[in-house]
Protein backbone atom coordinates (compact mmCIF):
# COMPACT_ATOMS: atom_id res chain seq x y z
CA UNK A 1 0.00 0.00 0.00
CA UNK A 2 1.18 3.40 -1.09
CA UNK A 3 2.13 5.78 1.80
CA UNK A 4 -0.40 9.18 2.00
CA UNK A 5 1.40 12.03 2.64
CA UNK A 6 -0.69 13.99 5.19
CA UNK A 7 1.81 17.21 5.68
CA UNK A 8 0.70 19.21 2.66
CA UNK A 9 2.95 22.08 2.40
CA UNK A 10 0.84 24.24 0.04
CA UNK A 11 0.54 27.59 1.50
CA UNK A 12 -2.90 28.66 2.02
CA UNK A 13 -4.34 32.17 1.97
CA UNK A 14 -5.13 34.08 5.03
CA UNK A 15 -8.54 34.74 5.69
CA UNK A 16 -9.63 38.13 5.05
CA UNK A 17 -9.67 40.47 7.54
CA UNK A 18 -12.59 43.10 7.98
CA UNK A 19 -10.47 46.59 7.80
CA UNK A 20 -12.13 49.31 9.73
CA UNK A 21 -11.77 52.55 8.17
CA UNK A 22 -9.38 55.45 9.10
CA UNK A 23 -12.82 57.19 9.25
CA UNK A 24 -14.27 55.43 12.50
CA UNK A 25 -10.27 56.60 14.41
CA UNK A 26 -10.53 60.06 13.22
CA UNK A 27 -14.23 60.64 13.93
CA UNK A 28 -13.74 58.86 17.57
CA UNK A 29 -10.78 61.27 17.88
CA UNK A 30 -12.48 64.38 16.66
CA UNK A 31 -15.31 63.41 19.09
CA UNK A 32 -13.11 63.12 22.29
CA UNK A 33 -11.24 66.36 21.00
CA UNK A 34 -14.71 68.45 21.29
CA UNK A 35 -15.21 66.88 24.72
CA UNK A 36 -12.42 68.13 26.04
CA UNK A 37 -12.01 71.45 24.26
CA UNK A 38 -16.40 71.53 26.22
CA UNK A 39 -15.27 70.66 29.32
CA UNK A 40 -12.27 73.21 29.74
CA UNK A 41 -13.86 75.99 28.56
CA UNK A 42 -17.05 75.14 30.93
CA UNK A 43 -14.62 74.94 33.41
CA UNK A 44 -12.68 78.35 32.38
CA UNK A 45 -16.35 79.93 31.74
CA UNK A 46 -17.74 79.38 35.55
CA UNK A 47 -14.20 80.01 37.25
CA UNK A 48 -14.56 83.93 35.66
CA UNK A 49 -16.06 85.89 38.29
CA UNK A 50 -18.06 88.43 36.75
CA UNK A 51 -20.20 91.55 38.39
CA UNK A 52 -22.81 93.66 37.80
CA UNK A 53 -22.88 97.43 37.49
CA UNK A 54 -25.95 98.96 39.80
CA UNK A 55 -26.66 100.42 36.41
CA UNK A 56 -26.60 97.04 34.45
CA UNK A 57 -28.46 95.47 37.56
CA UNK A 58 -31.19 97.41 37.49
CA UNK A 59 -32.18 97.48 33.71
CA UNK A 60 -32.03 93.61 34.16
CA UNK A 61 -33.70 93.68 37.16
CA UNK A 62 -36.56 91.06 36.07
CA UNK A 63 -33.98 88.56 34.97
CA UNK A 64 -31.93 88.95 37.67
CA UNK A 65 -34.79 88.17 40.17
CA UNK A 66 -33.11 86.84 43.58
CA UNK A 67 -30.17 84.90 41.92
CA UNK A 68 -26.94 84.98 43.49
CA UNK A 69 -25.02 87.56 41.76
CA UNK A 70 -21.89 90.23 42.55
CA UNK A 71 -22.82 94.02 42.40
CA UNK A 72 -20.54 96.83 41.91
CA UNK A 73 -21.18 100.53 42.75
CA UNK A 74 -19.59 103.48 44.77
CA UNK A 75 -20.11 103.48 49.08
CA UNK A 76 -22.68 106.30 49.30
CA UNK A 77 -20.92 108.75 52.10
CA UNK A 78 -22.62 109.18 55.37
CA UNK A 79 -24.73 105.84 54.60
CA UNK A 80 -22.44 103.39 56.76
CA UNK A 81 -24.39 102.41 59.09
CA UNK A 82 -22.21 99.49 61.39
CA UNK A 83 -24.65 96.31 62.90
CA UNK A 84 -23.95 93.63 64.99
CA UNK A 85 -24.46 91.27 61.85
CA UNK A 86 -22.04 93.41 59.57
CA UNK A 87 -23.42 96.43 57.85
CA UNK A 88 -25.81 98.61 55.82
CA UNK A 89 -25.38 101.11 53.46
CA UNK A 90 -26.58 102.82 50.25
CA UNK A 91 -24.29 102.10 46.69
CA UNK A 92 -24.60 104.59 43.52
CA UNK A 93 -24.20 103.56 40.22
CA UNK A 94 -22.22 105.99 37.43
CA UNK A 95 -26.12 106.86 36.39
CA UNK A 96 -27.13 107.91 39.75
CA UNK A 97 -29.02 104.45 40.89
CA UNK A 98 -29.07 103.75 44.14
CA UNK A 99 -29.23 100.52 46.20
CA UNK A 100 -29.85 99.65 49.87
CA UNK A 101 -27.30 97.38 50.58
CA UNK A 102 -28.18 94.97 53.82
CA UNK A 103 -24.38 92.60 54.58
CA UNK A 104 -23.75 90.70 56.81
CA UNK A 105 -20.05 89.66 58.02
CA UNK A 106 -17.67 91.57 58.64
CA UNK A 107 -16.54 94.17 56.06
CA UNK A 108 -13.05 94.77 54.94
CA UNK A 109 -10.55 96.89 56.78
CA UNK A 110 -10.40 99.05 54.08
CA UNK A 111 -14.40 99.51 53.88
CA UNK A 112 -15.13 103.41 54.14
CA UNK A 113 -17.71 105.40 52.07
CA UNK A 114 -16.97 107.23 48.57
CA UNK A 115 -14.90 104.30 47.54
CA UNK A 116 -15.86 101.14 45.08
CA UNK A 117 -16.86 97.83 46.13
CA UNK A 118 -17.98 94.57 45.01
CA UNK A 119 -21.16 93.14 47.14
CA UNK A 120 -21.18 89.37 46.46
CA UNK A 121 -25.42 88.25 47.55
CA UNK A 122 -29.12 89.05 45.89
CA UNK A 123 -31.79 91.38 45.85
CA UNK A 124 -34.54 89.90 47.83
CA UNK A 125 -37.32 90.62 45.59
CA UNK A 126 -37.55 90.91 41.66
CA UNK A 127 -38.33 94.26 42.41
CA UNK A 128 -36.88 95.05 45.47
CA UNK A 129 -33.91 98.11 45.69
CA UNK A 130 -32.92 96.19 48.66
CA UNK A 131 -29.73 94.42 48.60
CA UNK A 132 -28.73 91.01 51.03
CA UNK A 133 -24.90 90.85 50.90
CA UNK A 134 -22.75 88.13 52.05
CA UNK A 135 -19.30 89.49 51.19
CA UNK A 136 -17.86 92.91 50.40
CA UNK A 137 -14.85 93.15 48.24
CA UNK A 138 -13.13 96.37 48.37
CA UNK A 139 -12.19 97.58 44.54
CA UNK A 140 -9.00 99.49 44.54
CA UNK A 141 -5.88 99.03 41.78
CA UNK A 142 -2.39 97.69 42.49
CA UNK A 143 -1.23 101.12 42.95
CA UNK A 144 -3.35 102.26 46.28
CA UNK A 145 -0.83 99.70 48.54
CA UNK A 146 2.02 101.76 47.26
CA UNK A 147 0.04 104.99 47.86
CA UNK A 148 -1.29 103.76 51.30
CA UNK A 149 1.73 101.85 52.80
CA UNK A 150 0.39 102.13 56.28
CA UNK A 151 -3.63 101.30 55.50
CA UNK A 152 -3.18 97.67 54.41
CA UNK A 153 -2.80 94.62 57.04
CA UNK A 154 -1.76 91.67 56.87
CA UNK A 155 -4.09 88.72 58.74
CA UNK A 156 -0.87 88.61 61.37
CA UNK A 157 -1.13 92.46 61.67
CA UNK A 158 2.35 93.57 60.05
CA UNK A 159 1.61 96.57 57.33
CA UNK A 160 2.54 96.09 53.31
Amino acid sequence: MPSADLTDLTPVPAPEVKRRGRGRTIGVLVVLALAVLALLSQGLLHSLNYFETIDQAMAARAKLGTTTIRLEGVVKPHSIDRTSSGASFWMTGGHGQEVFVNAHGSPPQLFQADIPVVVEGHFTSATSNDFYGTQILVKHTASYIAAHPKRVKAPNGSTR
